[in-house]
């Protein structure tokens, strides 16, 4: 399809739908038969059938059964269009593959329910049943060729991308049968990848963030245009009490934060709710082995995410292990770098990530214990030529070893001696001055104006140039303090609308002036408290600072891919030695 006459649909659905697609190596795959399944499902809201499609090697039966893998799509995809290939591509493989439209796409019934553990989990785990052979089909099909544990528990694992990734954690949340899982470009908390909040303090978190208003919207007309995109019948899939297609609390806050209003009580709820079906609320019951593989180029589900998810999973003890790889939705998704897991190619056994992929379920699936899966942490590095050697691997995320200090003369400087005294003003418009990305651009064919900041609208604090190479790889954080008397007046209103909202970010600047802001991340706040200092946790990267470049860190009133300020909010910031905010760097040889 020409890039030019993709539709806005279409292209939403091209990223949405992040499953692996990789059709195995034809000389070394296993015969399959496909079989079309209906399975009616009993969920926490209402009874629906679920559209899946089963995949059997050649040769597997009672006497000779395989581990299964279990895999559904991404947000408006299918069974069809974005998981049948990862389906047959690991039954050519030699396991029993289970492949399912999820609740409300597809020809799936029931409601779009964000991967609730209560209604998503509770369909993915009856299908684990259909696997282990303790229910059968709609047709009567039963399973009995899938190895098992014991009875009743079948060797299963699940991969899937983005809301295909969720759905994996929250199963297992429900489902202690699932023995592992890959899960890729998702989400650890929807309140913050629909709302981001990156202020890190205790006090911030009540406070809601700046609102994703293309990302969120975009989501939710394909959600609700499904009957265009995916024609079904199935009274099961209307909501005739509130939008078309989500359940109640979905549309609840989709309007809430379209409003521009943060009423605390209201607000609460919504973010509460969005917790709810979130990985945040349920890791705790999540014990089957999980890889994370996220992505780099993502503004809709960042690095940050995949990091909070591994902390967790480590911390309980769940054995958890990630991948921070080049693409993701916001970039790469469909042409990836040299070497990178491709897609459209499925150079499973030839790239990093699919042997990782392929070794984690040889490890948990055919319980091979001697398998290596593989290093803690890895993290692809562009500023490497060589295929072979883009990854680097590390025994955990660096830690955060190098401060620079905020001069009021507009430097970043490594002592804070070196602090010059000063203070600097800013202002927001009424109409956004700042620009990091056009969220869809690229997938409908538009072209994507460079970042830039509004003079007036921004402060910013410059290095030097850099002596030798610096690579900064995981969550560069800012402690910062402000003073904005307008603020200090209306923020406790009780509208959480009236506080403060800025957004800091980091450039690449090369010796020639121009600018780059990696992968075009920013770091949305609403400071809880203009009175105090605070703290921001910026989005993940990897990336290189090359010889003679120089580190840029700004802060701006506005970004129009997000919500922004109520009304004009004058800013200045003071610096002095022994008073200054700091940017803290992971730094890694």
């Amino acid at each position: 399809m020409p890039r030019s006459r993709i539709t806005l649909a279409a292209a939403l659905t091209v990223i949405a739908s992040a499953t692996l697609a990789i059709p195995a190596q034809a000389d070394t795959a296993t015969p399959v038969t496909a079989t079309p399944l209906k399975i009616t499902v009993r969920t926490a809201e209402r009874t629906c059938t679920v559209d899946a499609d089963l995949y059997r090697p050649d040769g597997v039966d009672a006497a000779h059964p395989a581990p299964a893998v279990l895999t559904t799509n991404g947000f408006g995809g299918n069974k069809s269009d974005s998981t049948a290939d990862t389906a047959r591509a690991f039954a050519e493989r030699g396991y029993v593959s289970l492949a399912y439209s999820g609740l409300g796409f597809g020809k799936s019934g029931c409601l779009v329910s964000l991967d609730d553990p209560r209604i998503d989990g509770k369909a993915a785990s009856a299908l684990v049943d259909l696997l282990a052979g303790t229910r059968a089909a709609d047709d009567g099909t039963k399973i009995d060729y899938v190895t098992a544990d014991k009875k009743g528990d079948p060797r299963v694992g699940m991969i899937g991308g983005s809301y295909g990734g969720a759905i994996q954690l929250a199963t297992a949340a429900v489902d202690h049968r699932v023995d592992a899982l890959v899960p890729l470009i998702t989400w650890n908390d929807l309140s913050y990848s629909l709302d981001p909040q990156n202020a890190r303090d205790p006090e911030a978190a009540d406070v809601p963030g700046a609102f994703k208003w293309q990302w969120t919207n975009g989501f939710y007309l394909i959600g609700e245009g499904q009957p265009l995109l995916s024609p079904s019948l199935d009274p099961s899939r209307i909501n005739k009490l509130s939008c078309l297609h989500f359940v109640d609390d979905a549309c609840a806050t989709i309007r809430t934060l379209n409003s521009g209003r943060y009423p605390a009580a209201e607000t609460q709820r919504l973010l509460s709710y969005a917790r709810s079906v979130s990985p945040v609320s349920y890791l705790k019951q999540v014990k089957a082995p999980t890889l994370l593989v996220q992505g780099q180029a993502d503004s809709l589900f960042n690095l940050n995410e995949a990091r909070s998810t591994y902390d967790t999973l480590n911390a309980q003890g769940t054995p958890a292990k990630m991948i921070w790889q080049s693409w993701g939705h916001s970039g790469g998704l469909t042409d990836p770098a040299a070497g990178e897991l491709n897609l459209s190619e499925g150079n499973l056994e030839t790239s990093y990530v699919g042997r990782r992929v392929l070794s984690w379920f040889d490890r948990y699936l055919h319980k091979k214990d001697g398998t290596d899966t593989g290093p803690a942490f890895a993290y692809y590095r562009d500023w490497i030529a060589d295929p072979n050697g883009t990854y680097a691997t590390a025994r955990d995320v660096p830690a955060l070893n190098r401060t620079l200090y905020l001069s009021g003369d507009g430097k970043l400087v490594d002592n804070r001696e070196k602090v010059a005294r000063g203070s600097r003003e800013y202002r927001n418009w009424l109409v956004p001055t700042s620009h990091s990305e056009s969220s869809l651009a690229g997938l409908i064919g538009l072209s994507d104006p460079a970042p830039y900041d509004t003079k007036g609208t921004y402060l910013d604090w410059t290095t030097d140039p850099l002596a030798s190479a610096t690579d900064v790889v995981g969550v560069p954080k800012a402690t910062l303090k402000v003073i904005s008397p307008k603020t200090e007046r209306v923020q406790n209103s009780g509208d959480a609308a009236d506080k403060l909202v800025l957004f800091a970010k980091l450039y690449d600047v090369a010796p020639d002036g121009s600018k780059t802001l990696v992968h075009r991340l920013v770091a949305p706040v609403r400071v809880p408290d203009v009175t105090r200092p605070f703290t921001v946790s910026l989005p993940g990267i990897v990336h290189r600072y090359e010889k003679g470049h120089r580190i840029r860190f700004v802060i701006a009133a506005s970004d129009d891919a997000y919500g922004g300020n109520k009304g004009i909010k004058p800013v200045t910031v003071t610096s002095a030695p022994d008073d200054t905010g700091t940017v803290r760097l992971p730094v890694v040889p």
